[in-house]
């Protein structure tokens, strides 16, 4: 798979303008202190919870399926929650951009740290089981700074120039970035003894993918991931990072999964599902909700998104 990629000082026409300013804003942000820093992310999380009403639409109805034994008040509580979540996401992708490693180090706790280290220590490929949280872009810079270094699977923006902006802020953190459709370098990695952070929790088309709950619903699941672990030689590693009230941040990585992959790829993803839930569960505001998680389902399943206009 070809990889062409163009400087960022070659996207320097009037179009692009606008987000070179807000990437000068959120540099500026980022010489805040932590907290205020967030707390700034938060303000433009309820600015955009005002106005985003398709979105904000999405978002509860995707709370609604997942925790249906919460009151519509706690609906409506969490979808606010993760609004501001997003907002702070901003601000952290700009500390995975610039921020010292004394700096994140000095706001971050590292759990299972050894998990990963042993199995790459063997000579094994890791995979970095992990999933789309709002605190993806912090984590990687804090990962980087404690263990050798790995690559991390992306998925291309519309934009171009939004695509490449983060790729070269993520690459200060991995040694490579690897297109979600390029199985084979991902397979190259592992087989070379590196670690390959991978989130297959986001679907977005029906091929490689199968109908496995989520939550107790049904929504489309790439099973790649015993495609990987197989090819790849490689031990599973989830990996899941979290946001502590304080400001701080926890970073869990959980032992490897035995006996994985199963002849069972759909099993495996349940194996997934359930781990994950469950680090949900401690932060529910800050899984990614503004994707459309239950979409593209084949016929016979409800359209969990056909009545949005009414929510917004």
């Amino acid at each position: 798979m070809t990889d062409i990629r163009k400087p960022l000082s070659s996207y320097w026409t009037p179009r692009y303008w606008p987000t070179w300013l807000g990437m000068g804003c959120l540099r500026l942000l980022c010489l805040l202190p932590h907290r205020a820093a967030l707390a700034v992310g938060r303000v433009v999380g309820r600015l955009a919870y005002r106005v985003g009403g398709s979105r904000r639409a999405i978002v509860r109805r995707n709370i609604e399926l997942c925790f249906p034994e919460l009151t519509p008040e706690e609906h409506a509580a969490l979808t606010y929650e993760h609004f501001k979540a997003l907002g702070m996401t901003i601000i952290e992708m700009g500390l995975g951009r610039w921020a010292s490693d004394k700096h994140l180090a000095s706001i971050t706790t590292m759990i299972g740290l050894e998990h990963l280290l042993t199995a790459l220590e063997k000579g094994q490929g890791v995979i970095l089981l992990s999933a789309h949280f709002t605190t993806l872009e912090i984590s990687g810079r804090v990962l980087a700074a404690n263990s050798p270094p790995f690559d991390s699977v992306y998925r291309k923006n519309r934009s171009e120039f939004i695509t490449e902006l983060q790729r070269t802020g993520r690459e200060r953190s991995v040694a490579n970035t690897i297109e979600k459709r390029d199985i084979k370098k991902m397979v190259r990695s592992l087989r070379a003894g590196r670690a390959v952070w991978y989130a297959p929790d986001q679907s977005y088309n029906r091929k490689g993918s199968e109908v496995i709950e989520f939550f107790g619903v049904p929504a489309m699941q790439i099973t790649a991931t015993s495609t990987l672990a197989r090819l790849g030689k490689a031990a599973v590693v989830p990996f899941f990072p979290r946001r502590l009230k304080n400001g701080r941040y926890e970073m869990t990585l959980l032992p490897p999964f035995e006996n994985f992959p199963s002849d069972d790829p759909v099993a495996d993803m349940r194996r997934y599902n359930a781990v994950l839930e469950e680090h949900i569960r401690s932060c529910p505001e800050q899984y990614f909700w503004i994707h459309r998680k239950f979409k593209d389902m084949p016929d016979g399943y409800p359209d969990n998104y056909a009545d949005l206009d009414a929510s917004k």
